[in-house]
Protein backbone atom coordinates (compact mmCIF):
# COMPACT_ATOMS: atom_id res chain seq x y z
CA UNK A 1 0.00 0.00 0.00
CA UNK A 2 0.98 3.50 -1.11
CA UNK A 3 2.40 5.02 2.23
CA UNK A 4 0.92 8.49 0.71
CA UNK A 5 -2.72 6.81 1.35
CA UNK A 6 -2.11 5.15 5.05
CA UNK A 7 -3.76 8.25 6.81
CA UNK A 8 -6.55 8.60 4.83
CA UNK A 9 -7.13 4.73 5.62
CA UNK A 10 -6.67 5.53 9.20
CA UNK A 11 -9.38 7.80 9.29
CA UNK A 12 -11.76 5.75 7.29
CA UNK A 13 -11.18 3.31 10.03
CA UNK A 14 -11.87 5.92 12.71
CA UNK A 15 -15.36 6.29 11.33
CA UNK A 16 -15.88 2.55 11.10
CA UNK A 17 -15.14 2.17 14.70
CA UNK A 18 -17.38 5.68 15.74
CA UNK A 19 -20.19 3.56 13.94
CA UNK A 20 -19.74 0.00 15.70
CA UNK A 21 -19.21 1.83 19.58
CA UNK A 22 -22.55 4.17 18.65
CA UNK A 23 -24.26 0.53 18.02
CA UNK A 24 -23.55 -0.85 21.13
CA UNK A 25 -25.66 2.10 22.52
CA UNK A 26 -28.51 0.79 20.81
CA UNK A 27 -30.31 -1.40 22.52
CA UNK A 28 -32.13 -4.26 20.90
CA UNK A 29 -34.63 -5.62 23.73
CA UNK A 30 -31.72 -7.37 25.28
CA UNK A 31 -29.30 -6.39 28.09
CA UNK A 32 -25.89 -5.32 26.93
CA UNK A 33 -23.68 -3.98 29.71
CA UNK A 34 -21.90 -1.77 27.08
CA UNK A 35 -24.86 0.14 27.24
CA UNK A 36 -23.31 1.41 30.65
CA UNK A 37 -20.01 2.46 29.11
CA UNK A 38 -20.69 6.26 29.01
CA UNK A 39 -22.42 6.61 32.21
CA UNK A 40 -20.45 8.17 35.20
CA UNK A 41 -20.81 8.19 38.74
CA UNK A 42 -19.32 10.64 41.26
CA UNK A 43 -16.73 8.38 43.35
CA UNK A 44 -14.69 10.40 45.98
CA UNK A 45 -15.33 13.43 43.43
CA UNK A 46 -13.64 11.50 40.81
CA UNK A 47 -16.34 10.67 37.74
CA UNK A 48 -15.97 7.22 37.36
CA UNK A 49 -16.99 4.56 34.83
CA UNK A 50 -19.74 2.36 36.40
CA UNK A 51 -17.99 -0.78 35.39
CA UNK A 52 -15.13 0.62 37.78
CA UNK A 53 -17.32 0.74 40.86
CA UNK A 54 -18.97 -1.85 40.44
CA UNK A 55 -19.80 -5.65 38.86
CA UNK A 56 -22.09 -5.43 36.21
CA UNK A 57 -23.17 -8.58 34.70
CA UNK A 58 -26.66 -9.84 33.02
CA UNK A 59 -28.19 -12.87 34.60
CA UNK A 60 -30.95 -13.01 32.37
CA UNK A 61 -31.37 -11.81 28.57
CA UNK A 62 -33.08 -8.62 29.76
CA UNK A 63 -31.84 -7.97 32.90
CA UNK A 64 -28.51 -5.88 33.84
CA UNK A 65 -27.24 -5.83 37.48
CA UNK A 66 -24.93 -3.63 38.76
CA UNK A 67 -23.89 -5.03 42.38
CA UNK A 68 -21.63 -1.70 43.59
CA UNK A 69 -18.73 -2.01 45.99
CA UNK A 70 -19.69 0.13 48.15
CA UNK A 71 -23.07 0.21 49.36
CA UNK A 72 -23.20 4.14 49.12
CA UNK A 73 -23.04 3.90 45.12
CA UNK A 74 -26.12 2.85 44.88
CA UNK A 75 -27.99 6.13 44.56
CA UNK A 76 -25.28 7.74 42.82
CA UNK A 77 -25.63 4.46 40.08
CA UNK A 78 -29.45 5.23 40.24
CA UNK A 79 -28.99 9.19 39.48
CA UNK A 80 -26.41 8.04 36.55
CA UNK A 81 -28.83 5.99 34.64
CA UNK A 82 -31.93 7.86 35.55
CA UNK A 83 -30.48 11.00 34.62
CA UNK A 84 -29.15 9.31 31.33
CA UNK A 85 -31.11 8.45 28.01
CA UNK A 86 -31.32 4.84 28.31
CA UNK A 87 -35.18 5.47 29.12
CA UNK A 88 -34.67 2.65 31.69
CA UNK A 89 -36.21 2.77 35.56
CA UNK A 90 -33.69 1.14 37.98
CA UNK A 91 -34.64 -0.87 40.62
CA UNK A 92 -32.56 -1.72 43.67
CA UNK A 93 -33.04 -4.30 46.83
CA UNK A 94 -30.13 -2.18 48.66
CA UNK A 95 -27.49 -4.01 47.82
CA UNK A 96 -27.92 -4.76 43.70
CA UNK A 97 -29.25 -2.68 41.21
CA UNK A 98 -31.54 -4.02 38.41
CA UNK A 99 -32.11 -2.78 35.14
CA UNK A 100 -35.12 -4.67 33.40
CA UNK A 101 -35.28 -4.24 29.55
CA UNK A 102 -38.86 -4.15 28.07
CA UNK A 103 -39.98 -5.94 24.94
CA UNK A 104 -39.41 -3.74 22.06
CA UNK A 105 -43.00 -3.42 20.24
CA UNK A 106 -42.52 -3.57 16.48
CA UNK A 107 -42.90 -0.10 15.41
CA UNK A 108 -40.07 0.70 18.05
CA UNK A 109 -37.86 -2.01 16.35
CA UNK A 110 -38.52 -0.67 12.92
CA UNK A 111 -37.35 3.20 14.22
CA UNK A 112 -34.45 1.76 15.61
CA UNK A 113 -33.78 0.43 12.00
CA UNK A 114 -34.37 3.63 10.55
CA UNK A 115 -31.24 4.80 13.17
CA UNK A 116 -29.43 2.35 12.23
CA UNK A 117 -29.58 3.00 8.87
CA UNK A 118 -28.66 7.13 9.12
CA UNK A 119 -25.89 6.23 11.67
CA UNK A 120 -24.71 3.99 8.80
CA UNK A 121 -25.30 6.65 5.84
CA UNK A 122 -23.73 9.03 7.89
CA UNK A 123 -20.80 6.94 8.26
CA UNK A 124 -20.51 6.53 4.68
CA UNK A 125 -20.79 10.10 3.94
CA UNK A 126 -17.95 10.76 6.20
CA UNK A 127 -15.83 7.78 4.54
CA UNK A 128 -16.17 9.51 0.93
CA UNK A 129 -15.12 12.93 2.43
CA UNK A 130 -12.15 11.32 3.51
CA UNK A 131 -11.84 9.45 -0.34
CA UNK A 132 -12.49 12.78 -1.69
CA UNK A 133 -9.61 14.70 0.73
CA UNK A 134 -6.94 11.66 -0.28
CA UNK A 135 -7.80 12.56 -3.76
CA UNK A 136 -6.92 16.37 -3.61
CA UNK A 137 -3.92 15.39 -1.59
CA UNK A 138 -3.00 13.33 -4.54
CA UNK A 139 -4.03 15.83 -7.42
CA UNK A 140 -2.32 18.64 -5.15
CA UNK A 141 0.94 15.96 -5.56
CA UNK A 142 0.64 15.77 -9.26
CA UNK A 143 0.12 18.88 -9.64
CA UNK A 144 3.57 19.76 -7.83
CA UNK A 145 5.26 16.80 -9.83
CA UNK A 146 6.05 15.25 -7.13
CA UNK A 147 4.16 12.20 -8.91
CA UNK A 148 3.70 11.28 -11.83
CA UNK A 149 0.21 10.73 -13.61
CA UNK A 150 0.41 7.34 -14.29
CA UNK A 151 0.79 7.13 -9.89
CA UNK A 152 -1.84 9.38 -9.76
CA UNK A 153 -4.36 7.32 -11.21
CA UNK A 154 -2.89 4.07 -9.80
CA UNK A 155 -2.92 5.55 -6.11
CA UNK A 156 -6.60 7.40 -6.72
CA UNK A 157 -7.42 3.62 -7.70
CA UNK A 158 -6.29 2.22 -4.36
CA UNK A 159 -8.20 4.94 -2.75
CA UNK A 160 -10.94 3.63 -4.27
CA UNK A 161 -10.24 0.16 -3.66
CA UNK A 162 -10.32 1.17 -0.11
CA UNK A 163 -13.40 3.44 -0.19
CA UNK A 164 -15.01 0.38 -1.38
CA UNK A 165 -13.96 -2.05 1.18
CA UNK A 166 -14.94 0.37 3.72
CA UNK A 167 -18.47 1.31 2.61
CA UNK A 168 -19.00 -2.59 2.02
CA UNK A 169 -17.91 -2.83 5.80
CA UNK A 170 -20.47 0.01 7.31
CA UNK A 171 -23.18 -2.10 5.09
CA UNK A 172 -22.09 -5.41 7.08
CA UNK A 173 -22.10 -4.05 9.99
CA UNK A 174 -25.48 -2.10 9.82
CA UNK A 175 -27.29 -5.26 8.48
CA UNK A 176 -25.62 -7.12 11.24
CA UNK A 177 -27.39 -4.69 13.76
CA UNK A 178 -30.72 -4.58 11.74
CA UNK A 179 -30.92 -8.25 11.99
CA UNK A 180 -30.32 -8.01 15.74
CA UNK A 181 -32.98 -5.06 16.42
CA UNK A 182 -35.26 -7.12 14.39
CA UNK A 183 -35.24 -10.39 16.05
CA UNK A 184 -37.68 -11.25 18.19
Amino acid sequence: MNEKIKPFEGKMQKSLDSLKEEYVGIRAGRANPHLLDKLRVDYYGTPSAIQAVANVSVPEARVIQIQPWEAKLIKEIEKAIIASDLGLTPSNDGKVIRLVFPELTEERRKDLVKDVKKKAENTKVAVRNVRRDANDAIKKLAKANEISEDEQKQIEDEIQKITDKFITEVDKVMEDKSKEILTV
